[in-house]
């Protein structure tokens, strides 16, 4: 398939697909005339770094850790080093304390959203008069 179609399968932008590519992501064919062409088992690919970018791999260690994945997203590690295993672990780590951050953020606006929003009984009805408005007649000409 050409870079529009896998684009347009992924939701992924074409410049992104093509730094994909230059950061040794993903590997396209390349036709006679020079046009990529993208094998159909690619669109999971580029779903799977997508899904490690978002949480918060850098491209250098998904480029380590993609050959490990396969297409039906199970994880087969034949000869893991200890230096990968060890950046791994950081990376983990890193991970759940920006969870732990994230966390915390969250919380903080909701106990905000809490504190500034009226309670259900505080709401005014329709019908009960605010001190801000004022109340005009319509006047009656005969």
């Amino acid at each position: 398939m050409r870079i529009g179609e896998l684009s347009a399968r992924t939701g992924t932008p074409r410049r992104l697909l093509r730094y994909y590519e230059e950061q040794g992501l993903l590997v396209p064919r390349r036709c006679a005339n020079g046009y990529r062409d993208y094998d159909e088992e690619l669109v999971d690919r580029v779903l799977q770094i997508r899904g490690l970018l978002d949480a918060g791999l850098p491209t250098r260690i998904i480029r380590q850790i993609l050959p490990c994945l396969d297409g039906t997203r199970r994880i087969h590690v034949a000869d893991a080093t200890p230096e990968m295993i060890a950046t791994l672990e950081r990376e983990r780590d890193r991970m759940t304390e920006r969870i732990q951050c994230l966390v915390r953020n969250r919380d903080a606006i909701a106990g905000y959203l809490e504190a500034v929003r009226p309670a259900p009984s505080d709401t005014p009805s329709p019908t009960s008069s605010s001190p801000f408005r004022t109340s005009i007649s319509p006047t009656v000409r005969r």
